[in-house]
């Protein structure tokens, strides 16, 4: 048995990948499950750790014991879920799917769910151990993205998410931790993109283990086109205007690179009568106060029906992520035939072809995006480039060619 462990089932895109690919598996005949901290949607192969009103009250305590444990050290509260120590975590070893485990894969595993000594309890049962990257959090000193920093390349200190960073501050601290629970674990890493792969093979913590590139799965059954007119009727947008959709990202973090959407749109403000903008997503409708054309926001939408009838409304999507994997939004706007503008950065050249499936901007420039969204609108009037869209994701990302990427690893491994 596998067994897939993840702090969350669905709250977050690590959490969703994990769920995908324990679905995926499963429907692929192989025996999978999934065990989160706690069962937000039922499902078959997904159990909670929470499996009582006490569990759950403990792991709320272990989280807020956990965010405590960084609240000294962060440089300020825009850090404050970026970075985390693994002070904290829930006995998972003698939960009984990990006894009867014969593979353990990893995924996102913090606030407090699986701590440092957790982890190395689960590295001591000896079982084979795979970990799904979602972020660079295993490799470094505690942050999960390092925002352009590259000190866990030699060593982590003097950290830019501190109030004091210095030689022996905290993330050097956890580095150290790390590098002894790293030296001999039974661990095989996977990155969903080629992007992340290459940090691994390049970090101090992690350059001695093996790492494989697999992409996350999408069901393709639920993602995929519908006819464009009929959608927008639907959720009552105009069918006549070019909708340029932006997904789920929140504003305020600076990672999601908002402000470069922004001006992109912005700059075509002036041009571009037809062009009007699509919303979706967990952010406060005033937090678009500053775009100059007209919005339709759907608002937060958690059904994947709903959620797969806003990309296919669109005529395309903007990701403008300065620092990324493998984002679940650009693989399931493909998907539905919805072609993609982003960045040239993380796993987002993975998927995009540039001027085939998609545009590929140049790194940090909102003149890009706006020319890639241009350039989008003028060339898919036959739709060749929302087709090619589509059929990468079909012969890349459907769930029977990721099982079997991850099948064969873990023949491999037992």
């Amino acid at each position: 048995m596998i067994l897939h462990i993840s702090t969350f089932q669905a709250e977050g895109g690590a959490a969703v990948a994990a769920s995908r690919l324990n679905r995926a598996l499963r429907n692929h005949g192989v025996d999978s499950r999934l065990l989160v901290y706690r069962v937000v949607k039922p499902e078959v192969g997904v159990t909670a750790w929470a499996d009582t009103s006490w569990k759950e009250k403990m792991f709320w305590l272990r989280f807020g014991a956990e965010r405590l444990r960084f609240l000294p050290y962060e440089k300020d509260k825009s850090v404050r879920f970026a970075f985390s120590p693994a002070a904290v975590g829930v006995p998972l070893e003698r939960h009984p799917l990990v006894q009867q485990a014969s593979v353990i894969n990893l995924h996102w595993i913090n606030f407090g769910f699986v701590s440092l000594g957790g982890l190395e309890k689960l590295f001591r049962l000896g079982k084979p151990v795979v970990w799904t990257m979602h972020d660079m959090w295993a490799f470094t000193g505690g942050c999960h993205y390092s925002r352009g920093c590259e000190r866990y390349r030699s060593h982590c200190g003097f950290c830019p998410y501190l109030k004091n960073p210095g030689e022996h501050d905290l993330s050097s601290q956890i580095f150290n931790r790390k590098k002894n629970l790293l030296a001999a674990a039974p661990l095989t890493f996977v990155s969903p993109s080629r992007w992340l792969s290459g940090l691994i093979r390049h970090a101090a913590l992690t350059d001695h283990l093996p790492v494989l590139t697999i992409p996350n799965p999408i069901d393709t059954s639920v993602f995929l086109p519908v006819d464009k007119g009929a959608v927008r009727r639907k959720l009552s947008l105009p069918v006549n205007k070019k909708l340029v959709l932006f997904a789920g990202a929140n504003t305020q973090d600076p990672r999601k690179g908002y402000a470069y959407f922004r001006d992109a749109l912005n700059a075509l403000a002036a041009t571009a009568g037809e062009i009007e903008i699509l919303l979706f997503g967990k952010s406060q409708p005033d937090a678009y106060h500053d775009l100059q054309l007209p919005i339709h926001d759907l608002g937060k939408l958690t059904d994947t029906t709903q959620i797969a009838e806003a990309y296919a409304a669109a005529d395309l999507m903007v990701v403008s992520s300065i620092e990324d994997n493998l984002p679940n939004t650009v693989m399931e706007a493909m998907a539905c035939g919805t072609p993609v503008v982003g960045f040239d950065n993380g796993g987002i050249p993975d998927m995009i072809d540039h001027l085939k499936n998609g545009y590929v901007a140049e790194y940090r420039s909102a003149e890009s995006l706006a020319e890639g969204i241009r350039w989008i609108l003028e060339n898919d009037a036959d739709e060749n480039i929302s087709h090619s869209a589509r059929q990468k994701v079909l012969e890349t990302y459907a769930e029977g060619i990721v099982a079997r990427q991850y099948e064969d690893l873990y023949q491999s491994l037992t």
